[in-house]
């Protein structure tokens, strides 16, 4: 029954033999659901793994030989450029995308522009600092890499290749070699069809937008015009790079400034009998580093979830959320440890959530525990950063310790100007970054601040938590969003009539008259109220949504803070 039923998906969703009206993702999605629903080592099970290896390998067909200019235009944001693999990411375009940084870099010779935020003067430069080059577990991988690595050694630039890492080992390493620039190909948290390719400069944090609209320029110029880059490439200047390696030597150069002696945390760990970890890898590229990144001791107390290679994440969104953290959380509850944290993580291990076992810990709650453990606890003393959208929380502790708050748009990018000045940097959607580390959001920094707290106080997250919260008061923060009929243009010009809720405008939330005390407007519109809860209402920037963020002061004041913001949309005509 099971092979007809799989015939089936194959004849609804296949074109043979032509792979632009093929859906490959579809179908694997379809096969994935066949499989979570058959019992393990069943014929069924068997069945629908093999159509799911037979699926992917028409998709590997597909991104060694198709020639067509990406179904989307190629974009370069923040987080560099992503779109589905075979499709849009093919050895072709992303060869074409790889000879557009090239271009960008050869043009430093005649126009220095860039290089200051480059980081480099000169093209020979570049090519003898050479370029970080690795991926995460996204199906196809390694074989984009290596088209990245054939063009940048046909150009005579030095790659130091790393193969699956993290974007926070990718970053560490671009600092210890001291290398130009880095690709990682990568598309962070984003569901398994897509494929990414993120591109930071020498500092090694997420680029500038003066750069990704440069590449973004050159990698249009160049598929327009249907130029496939001719390669000769140069296996002499591929050097093996051991990205976690980089990092544990970036971690022992920073010890002074983030206080974080990570040699020493980890022996304290596995010397630690009351203290259980468990780490929800979600089938991504931590998975290669997890057991090495606590010494490679074997330990019961060091459990590993989610940590087969598996491109399909298992049919679930590979991000930390809350029903991700189950498996977390009852893994957790059934230890007979005092001590437990349990945290999950995305495939590049860029972003990172928390548990005790019985709270789960984002890092808009996080992010402000680790600035005052910092603080208070290991006697380091600087500013907080945090981006527009994230709690208040670490806004009240740094008011309350005399220190100063930086608080930039979202983007891990926005951080730039308080590298090596805040003693943490974090922003809403799960990525931390501490003084004396990489400028790039980074899981394993999280894990590691994280395990130092509780057996330096021992005490569970919830706890130390709690123990801040009554100092500094408790902040509930939510998110939400909403579908509108406008976009672009038409959709700021329409926002723009939220300037009407100005300093010292009364608004209702849940019943209740509440006054705006202060209005951000860097990036949206941040309304904070007088009891310092507040709401910000901003438009997405690739789809025809809004997006509301909002913080109360109890958890049952979030819903009149949401039902606030749709007012005003509905007030302004968008809703």
């Amino acid at each position: 029954m099971i092979s007809q039923n799989i015939e089936l998906l194959f004849n609804e969703h296949l074109s043979p033999d032509n792979h632009a009206a093929s859906d490959y993702f579809g179908l694997i999605k379809k096969l994935v659901d066949l499989k979570n629903n058959a019992l393990p080592n069943s014929a069924e099970f068997r069945e629908a793994s093999e159509a799911i290896v037979r699926t992917y390998g028409l998709v590997e067909d597909e991104i060694l030989t198709n020639t067509n200019p990406p179904t989307k235009q190629v974009s370069f944001g923040t987080s560099g450029w992503r779109g589905t693999i075979g499709k849009d990411f093919s050895l072709h375009s992303v060869g074409q995308v790889a000879q557009a940084i090239v271009a960008m870099y050869r043009d430093l010779d005649q126009d220095n522009s860039l290089a200051q935020a480059l980081g480099v003067n000169t093209f020979a430069e570049v090519q003898q600092r050479g370029a970080v080059v690795g991926f995460d577990n996204r199906f196809g991988g390694n074989l984009l890499a290596q088209r990245v690595i054939e063009v940048l050694t046909t150009n005579g630039i030095t790659v130091h290749y790393a193969h699956e890492a993290t974007t926070g080992t990718l970053s560490a390493a671009t600092l210890i070699v001291q290398a130009a620039f880095s690709v990682n190909l990568t598309p962070s948290h984003n569901p398994l069809e897509y494929a990414g390719f993120k591109f930071n400069a020498a500092d090694a944090g997420p680029a500038a937008t003066e750069i990704t609209s440069r590449i973004t320029e050159n990698a249009r110029k160049l598929i327009g015009e249907g130029k496939s880059p001719e390669l000769n490439p140069d296996p002499t200047l591929v050097k093996q790079c051991d990205a976690l390696g980089c990092w544990q030597e970036l971690m022992a150069k920073g010890v002074s400034l983030h206080g974080l002696d990570y040699a020493k945390i980890i022996a304290a760990f596995n010397a630690a009998s009351d203290c259980v970890v468990a780490v929800d890898c979600v089938h991504g590229a931590s998975r290669v580093h997890m057991r090495s990144l606590f010494g490679n001791k074997p330990s019961k107390r060091l459990i590993l979830l989610r940590d087969q290679p598996d491109p399909t994440f298992g049919g679930v969104a590979p991000e930390p959320s809350s029903p991700n953290m189950r498996q977390v959380l009852s893994t957790l509850q059934s230890r007979p440890e005092p001590f437990k944290l349990g945290v999950i993580i995305d495939p590049d291990a860029d972003r990172i959530r928390f548990s005790d076992g019985f709270l789960e810990i984002d890092m808009n709650l996080f992010g402000g525990m680790a600035f005052h453990y910092l603080h208070e606890k290991k006697g380091k003393h600087g500013l907080v950063a945090k981006t527009v959208a994230t709690s208040n929380f670490a806004n009240a502790i740094a008011k309350g310790l005399h220190e100063e708050i930086f608080e930039p748009k979202v983007g891990f990018k926005e951080f730039k100007p308080v590298i090596g000045k805040a003693l943490v940097c974090f922003e809403e959607s799960d990525g931390i970054s501490v003084i004396g580390h990489t400028p790039e959001k980074d899981a394993y920094i999280g894990l590691i601040l994280a395990l130092d707290m509780i057996l330096t106080m021992k005490k569970n997250l919830g706890d130390y938590l709690n123990e801040i919260q009554a100092e500094y008061g408790y902040y509930y923060p939510g998110r939400g969003g909403v579908e509108v009929s406008q976009q672009g243009q038409s959709l700021l010009d329409t926002l723009a009539k939220l300037e009407k809720y100005a300093p010292g405008v009364v608004i209702d939330v849940g019943g209740e008259p509440k006054k705006i005390t202060e209005v951000l407007t860097i990036d949206g519109r941040k309304m904070i109220l007088e009891d310092n809860s507040w709401l910000m209402i901003r438009p997405s920037g690739t789809e025809p949504k809004v997006r509301f963020y909002f913080e109360a002061r109890t958890e049952a004041g979030k819903e009149g803070l949401l039902a606030a913001a749709k007012a005003m949309l509905k007030e302004i005509g968008l809703l």
